[in-house]
């Protein structure tokens, strides 16, 4: 924990290299629960990695910062990277609803953040789908008081139906069949998928991020680093046209 100006901030620091790159974090997670693959590629290759719990999200609380936006956020973030002596950070990366955080860091603070690095980011269009029982649903299911419930739910199917558990989570996640996504996990990524899922929690984090949506200025022109956006036209959580608002908007170079 960083006890900040702005308010106490959970963090987690790793890797040895002299390079930093920030990883802001989707739904569900925080500092504590690595994120997998994305963070294993930056410290194998020899970056730290500073991972910050998002508002809401693990021990940060809600109220951290001036508000909480990913606007607010991203200057508490420029402030945790100040208390731990990081005056460069290589990159940063925005993963899913972290994604507008990543923008607004890179725009507001382009002495620090060099590049920006976008993996099947939220941007600025409806999510997390242009359905209102969509956004409805997913705003009931994980409230706060509610989200603990439905998140034991999980993870007693998966417990007691492994693969009926993960063909219903996919099912949201893909827009591919799920029975075909699940015959191209191996084991090990089977058994990796249900041990994220059986660690996930919303906390007050992911109503938020719902509300966000109303609240959060659109900054991608004012982003001048070099940006890589990276998205899936089969991803159906983040659909493929906000990879596709962001490259239009973003006013630096950027590579899809």
């Amino acid at each position: 924990m960083a006890r900040l100006g702005a308010g106490p901030v959970e963090y987690r620091l790793e890797g040895h290299g002299e390079a930093t790159v920030v990883v802001l974090h989707g739904g569900h997670l925080r500092a504590g629960l690595a994120v997998g693959e994305a963070e294993a590629v930056f410290t194998a290759l020899g970056y730290r990695v500073l991972a910050p719990s998002r508002p809401g999200y693990g021990r940060t609380p809600l109220q951290t910062g001036t508000a909480p936006t990913p606007t607010g956020f991203a200057d508490v973030t420029a402030e945790l990277c100040q208390h731990l002596g990081i005056d460069q950070v290589a990159a940063a990366v925005g993963i899913s609803g972290g994604g507008p955080t990543a923008i607004a860091m890179a725009a507001r603070h382009p002495g620090l953040v060099q590049r920006l690095i976008l993996e099947s980011a939220v941007g600025f269009l409806p999510w997390p789908n242009t359905s209102r029982p969509g956004r409805v649903v997913a705003t009931v299911a994980f409230a706060a008081g509610i989200e603990q419930a439905t998140w034991g739910a999980v993870r007693a199917l998966l417990r007691l139906a492994p693969t009926i558990g993960l063909r219903v989570l996919l099912g949201g996640l893909s827009t591919k069949p799920a029975g075909q996504v699940l015959a191209g996990l191996s084991a090990e990524q089977r058994a990796t998928l249900v041990a994220l899922f059986s660690r996930m929690r919303s906390g007050r984090g992911f109503t938020n991020d719902l509300r966000d949506l109303r609240r959060r200025p659109e900054v991608t022109p004012e982003v001048a680093q070099p940006t890589l956006v990276i998205a899936s036209r089969q991803d159906a959580a983040v659909p493929f046209a906000h990879a596709q608002s962001l490259l239009a908007g973003i006013g630096g170079p950027n590579w899809s």
